[in-house]
């Protein structure tokens, strides 16, 4: 179960994403605008088994457009299905695999942490313990303001310290 628009919306490469439900989709705004909806909607598309549902009170012209962007991509698609003789078959990705590879500026930045690391090297007991304790509370504020990759970063960063620490035990 995930829960939250901004982890579709950002480009996470969760293929496993079989339902996605869209509360409040006819409030018009940045993230109910037409490209914004095609994209959440989109998640579940690449799911075999994928559904998308909107919930609201009136169709709204982003709805409207996105649907019918939804509707014109799958006809264009079973048609090049069809006459290219393909069955669509699921993606075998694991979510690991998925979350690591989701962007290319985290993967540059944990590049170019991991050559600049080795002061961690030389931290003493209570200053690994002092850094681990400051990361959870930063790792704590990124999870409540919705930044998550920001949280998965401190999350690693907590790991790294305790495995230093553990060998200074």
């Amino acid at each position: 179960v995930l829960v939250g628009v901004n982890l579709l919306r950002e480009g996470l490469d969760l293929p496993e994403v079989s339902l996605v439900a869209i509360l409040d989709a006819d409030k018009e705004g940045f993230l109910r605008s037409a490209r914004s909806l095609t994209q959440t909607v989109g998640r579940a598309a690449r799911n075999l088994n994928g559904k998308a549902i909107m919930y609201a009170d009136k169709m709204t012209n982003s709805m409207q457009k996105t649907i019918d962007e939804t509707n014109y991509r799958r006809e264009k698609q079973m048609a090049y299905n069809t006459e290219h003789n393909i069955t669509p078959k699921p993606l075998n990705k694991s979510l690991d695999n998925a979350l690591a590879k989701s962007s290319k500026a985290y993967k540059l930045e944990i590049e170019t942490r991991q050559a600049a690391e080795a002061e961690t090297e030389y931290l003493s007991k209570p200053q690994l313990e002092k850094r681990i304790r400051d990361a959870r509370k930063q790792m704590e504020d990124a999870a409540k303001a919705l930044d998550f990759m920001q949280a998965a970063k401190y999350r690693d960063d907590i790991e790294l310290y305790k495995k230093k620490l553990e060998a200074l035990n």
